[in-house]
């Protein structure tokens, strides 16, 4: 067991500042209004710094920061852009653990997540996204007997990112690595809750980046995060055995309380096969009744605060929502009193698909319980939803696996596993445009005047 100090105190390896300006073109920007907004740490629910109030005057400055530097930034190589990409991914690789604490207390996750996932995660995607740049090719097509076509790759100029609250650094590096690699220059917008730690951050990098090219505007409007209600199936073989893959199947149910289950794909939906119901219901509640809940800076702790003093109210008026239904509350349900911090306990609910708590987003350690009859049942009710967003699947039958997969609307399905997010070069794409040169090298006019 590790237990880190907070933020400030005494032998804590990162401090927050009092206060945190804009960054705009390479310079700390005091907001045009002068209003400054507080920061409660979910950990503690004690204010610990203080963020400018970004407006539409912020905003502008800050693209017109974005512009300037847009053409500069992007007539440079493919292979400064990705040195530069590298440095980022080193310099936060040697400030993993300053990252990672200052990451737990602005959202309340957990320091073993943040350590082992979200930053490895940051280098992991800047490293990636220096290497596809590098290794992307502009095509050279014939288009005729003396003419060729040319498709270059070029940025799309300026990226404006408002970024969610449930993976501040995380989203900001799915943003700014494929971004930045593709010659854009970038406007961040952190979620109100949660704008201190990217300033961290910034504060390691900032000197890597030409001025303007990243900019940070915070409290410029209220972000809304939607998620789905991803199915997580249990197919009766993996009751087959107890043995690691029973186990892992086991960790897989327990997922939902990943990140507070602050997570748009978390599993919030468990439908079991009714020939194993009842034995793996009951192994998937022991197990879920096993997560150590408290100090979010001990590695030992599994789940953390939910981000906001309004995001745990909304958890405890789902769980209410859910007993009214007359669905079973089977584990939890019930704020966790640590610290004075926003915790809710791991929540297991058994019911009917059409309930709310089966159809609502919750954002919150909740997963609610049914089961299924057959392959198609199973199908049926996972695509009975209002967003697919993600999905999991857990058999020993490769073949039913991939046939499920495939069944399943969602945009990511995992196959007995959850939650694992690799980059992706294909994301590379949307952050360029494709400009296509056709030369001939004929004299001949073409004859039509």
């Amino acid at each position: 067991m590790t237990k880190y100090a907070p933020p400030g105190q005494p032998g804590s390896v990162v401090a927050y500042r009092s206060r945190y300006d804009h960054f705009i073109g390479g310079d700390d920007v005091p907001p045009s209004s002068g209003r400054y907004t507080e920061i409660v740490s979910p950990v503690t629910g004690e204010v610990f710094t203080e963020v400018a109030k970004g407006g539409p005057e912020d905003v502008e400055r800050a693209l017109d920061a974005a512009h300037g530097a847009a053409r500069a930034w992007g007539r440079t190589s493919a292979a400064e852009r990705a040195n530069v990409l590298t440095e980022i991914a080193d310099r936060v690789e040697e400030n993993l653990t300053e990252l990672a604490v200052a990451e737990t207390w602005d959202n309340g996750k957990t320091i073993r997540e943040t350590l082992t996932l979200d930053i490895p995660l940051v280098v992991e995607h800047f490293r990636h996204y220096a290497g596809a740049i590098r290794a992307q090719q502009s095509a050279f097509v014939p288009a005729g007997e003396d003419v060729v076509a040319y498709h270059f790759h070029e940025p799309i100029g300026v990226v404006r990112q408002r970024l969610p609250w449930n993976f501040p650094l995380l989203m900001a590096a799915w943003t700014l690595a494929p971004a930045l690699a593709a010659g854009n220059t970038v406007v961040l917008e952190p979620a109100e809750e949660t704008p201190a730690s990217l300033h961290v951050l910034m504060g390691f990098i900032a000197d890597l980046l030409p001025p303007g090219v990243v900019n940070v505007v915070t409290g410029s409007g209220e972000e809304t995060l939607l998620a789905g209600k991803s199915p997580n199936i249990f197919f009766a073989d993996v009751a087959s055995q107890r043995d690691a893959f029973f186990d892992k199947a086991l960790e897989g149910f327990a997922m939902f309380a990943l990140n507070q289950g602050e997570v748009c794909t978390a599993p919030s939906r468990a439908l079991i096969q009714t020939a194993m119901y009842e034995q793996f219901l009951h192994a998937a509640t022991l197990r879920t009744r096993n997560i150590r809940q408290g100090d979010p800076l001990d590695t030992d702790t599994m789940i953390g605060a939910q981000v906001s003093r309004a995001q745990r109210d909304r958890v405890l008026r789902y769980v209410e929502v859910g007993k009214r239904e007359g669905a079973r509350l089977i584990a939890g349900g019930e704020a966790f009193e640590f610290s004075g911090g926003f915790y809710v306990t791991p929540t297991i609910f058994e019911g009917d698909n059409k309930m709310r708590i089966f159809q609502e987003d919750i954002l919150g350690p909740v997963v609610a319980v049914t089961r299924f009859d057959d392959f198609d049942d199973a199908i049926k009710i996972a695509n009975d939803t209002r967003r697919g967003l993600g999905a999991g699947v857990w058999c020993r039958d490769g073949n039913l696996a991939h046939r499920a997969g495939r069944e399943i609307q969602a945009d990511r399905v995992w196959v007995n596993n959850y939650h694992a997010y690799p980059a992706d070069s294909a994301v590379l794409s949307d952050y360029q445009q494709t400009k296509h040169l056709l030369v001939s090298y004929s004299d001949q006019a073409q004859g039509f005047f």
